[in-house]
């Protein structure tokens, strides 16, 4: 159930934090007053609301932050950094709709193939309903659409906590893989508060 009241942080790091950059906490702090307020919106404005609010956070690659070319930041880590990159963002989303109720089982951190640019991306899909083409927040766009309208992106795989999936032609996920490793590895480490 950790992941329900995640990313928390308390009075003890958020004093650290302070010390270290002042503009750290008062971002934590904003985002906790957010969240607060996204508790009593419908789910639909509440994706909205998470999806542009987030977006505002500043987009930084990896290899400028981390000295790495792909590396993957819990939402603690991104609020206190304030910035990263396309997973960064996707996580904090994940986390952040958990935590305001939605079901993990319809949010998966999916990974895409742009079509038009030819690189590889990250974005959020909730599934809303089954068999039908979920829904896109992207920290590349303040509109939250449909895969199925997403033409410039060809979904390559969906992975949540349940395993790694493919969709097929009929908007079925098959499973594919039982654990996708960087998502393992934060998942251990929000299990440990990080």
């Amino acid at each position: 159930m950790l992941a329900q009241n995640y990313p928390y942080f308390t009075q003890k790091e958020l004093n650290k934090i302070a010390l270290k950059n002042p503009i750290s906490k008062n971002r934590i702090l904003d985002y906790e007053k957010h969240i607060q307020k996204f508790n009593s919106l419908t789910k639909e404005e509440q994706l909205k609301r998470v999806n542009a609010y987030l977006n505002r956070l500043q987009a930084q690659y990896d290899d400028i932050t981390q000295n790495k070319e792909d590396s993957w930041a819990t939402p603690k880590e991104f609020l206190e950094l304030g910035y990263g990159d396309c997973e960064d963002y996707v996580l904090i989303k994940y986390y952040s709709l958990i935590r305001l109720g939605f079901d993990e089982k319809k949010l998966f951190i999916t990974i895409v193939k742009e079509k038009f640019r030819g690189g590889t991306h990250m974005v959020l899909s909730y599934f809303k309903t089954p068999l039908h083409s979920p829904l896109i927040l992207d920290n590349l766009s303040f509109k939250i659409l449909s895969l199925d309208t997403r033409v410039d992106l060809q979904a390559e795989y969906f992975i949540n906590s349940t395993g790694v999936y493919k969709l097929d032609n009929n908007l079925h996920l098959k499973k594919i893989a039982d654990k996708f490793k960087e998502f393992e590895e934060i998942r251990v480490k929000v299990s440990k508060k990080i």
